[in-house]
This record gives structure tokens, C-alpha cells and sequence, in this order.
């Protein structure tokens, strides 16, 4: 067995209107230091989205939940964020701010394949629950 490295994640959180505090999750950030790895997945439920707020801009929505990848990513597609090293890329997508896009608090784990445990996560705390 592969050994266990911790990591942190963020649930990403749409919140069409800031003011009654109401939101959806869309996405997880996960961030692996020792594995090199910071990445983000994202599932917006539009008719989720919808119910809770019918004017939910959901173009706007889905284009800033786009960027969160470009971020992971690095590079200059992010824009000077993007330049930054992986932690501070981590830090700064965490950061608490009043947009429609906010994330939970960092938690903590161990894991042996970052990927995995995202796409684990993402299922777990994003997706519909199955019906099975």
C-alpha cells in the first residue's frame, strides 16, 4: 500500500446572494503538499442553483467555478495568481471573501492518491446522493 501523505480540502460553495447567506456546493479544492498536487472539481447542480435562487446568474456562476481549475493549474491562463507557488495558490483560493463563489474552512486527512480522494470528496460532499 501506497503511504498516506495528508492533505487539505475546501468545499466551493456558490452563493447567489450574499445577504441570506444560502448556498450550493459546487466543487472541492484539495491540496497535497508533499504530492505536489492542488486541484479542483467542480459539479454545479444548476436546478439546485435554480430553487434556491431563480435569478441566479448561472453563466457567471460557472465561468469563476472555470477559473478555479486555471488556478489549480498555475500558469499565466491564471494570471498573476497563477505564478504564485502551490501553497500560496492554496491559500489565496481559500481565503475568505464575499462573492458567489466562497469556500468552507480547510479540513485535514490522509491520503495515498490525491486524485482519488478528490474524486471521492467531490461525490461525497457535491454530487447528488445516489439513489442505488
Amino acid at each position: 500500500m501506497p503511504a498516506r501523505c495528508p492533505f487539505s480540502y475546501a468545499v466551493v460553495r456558490v452563493v447567489p446572494r450574499i445577504e441570506r447567506h444560502e448556498f450550493v456546493n459546487a466543487g472541492v479544492v484539495l491540496f497535497c503538499d508533499a504530492l505536489d498536487f492542488l486541484a479542483a472539481r467542480v459539479a454545479l447542480d444548476e436546478g439546485r442553483l435554480r430553487a434556491l435562487a431563480p435569478d441566479a446568474d448561472v453563466a457567471v456562476a460557472r465561468s469563476h467555478l472555470a477559473a478555479l481549475a486555471l488556478v489549480c493549474a498555475g500558469g499565466s491562463a491564471a494570471g498573476p495568481i497563477g505564478g504564485l507557488p502551490l501553497r500560496d495558490r492554496w491559500h489565496w483560493l481559500i481565503a475568505p471573501r464575499s462573492t458567489i463563489l466562497q469556500t468552507s474552512p480547510a479540513h485535514t486527512g490522509l491520503c495515498s492518491s490525491p486524485q482519488e480522494e478528490l474524486d471521492r470528496l467531490t461525490s461525497l460532499l457535491v454530487l447528488p446522493p445516489s439513489s442505488s
